[in-house]
């Protein structure tokens, strides 16, 4: 089914659009969850929290893009599960993920306006990088991808994945440093 067929199913308040939508999307939103959480069970409520979230914003939202507006839903989900559950816990892959940012992304103690200028930037500096730099940040970034899945998946050896991250990291730095972000 396509997805403004299931837009309209949600729109029209019809319940099998969360059927279609797991059908459709459940690989990907649980993907998103899993790498995040490391767990079945939190991952699954994760991906339901997703389905009840995108119901009760359609209507009156109608997303442009329905895989992007799914996985923005999940990841937050799953991003907010994982800080209630390990507040003091370390050492999980995406503890290691924020990590490797820490020296090129500004201090989150931002307002809302310097945090949509900064994510704005973020998105400016990614449109202006290749294709395949850009897929290595958002499957370690965005996705929470572990480098060993990032290099199965793309064919590369591991140490080049991280080659790669550690030269897009040293050059969104720069990219932030030159418009005045403060890191």
């Amino acid at each position: 089914m396509e997805d403004n067929e299931i837009i309209n199913l949600y729109w029209n308040r019809f319940e099998n659009a969360i059927l279609e939508t797991d059908k459709k999307y459940g690989k990907y939103c649980s993907t998103i969850a899993y790498n995040i959480l490391f767990n079945k069970e939190d991952s699954e409520e994760c991906v339901n929290d997703t389905y009840l979230h995108a119901w009760n914003s359609i209507p009156p939202q109608k997303p442009n893009i329905f895989k992007a507006f799914l996985g923005k839903i999940t990841r937050n989900l799953a991003l907010d599960k994982y800080d209630n559950k390990n507040a003091q816990k370390r050492g999980k892959q995406l503890d290691f993920a924020y990590e490797e940012l820490q020296d090129c992304i500004p201090d989150s103690n931002t307002n809302d306006i310097e945090y949509k200028e900064l994510v704005n930037e973020i998105n400016n500096f990614l449109s202006s990088i290749s294709l395949e730099k850009r897929t290595y940040f958002l499957e370690r970034y965005w996705y929470f991808e572990s480098i060993k899945n990032i290099s199965k998946k793309y064919n590369q050896k591991e140490s080049a994945i991280k080659m790669n991250l550690l030269r897009t990291r040293k050059a969104l730095k720069e990219y932030l440093t030159e418009r005045g972000e403060v890191i």
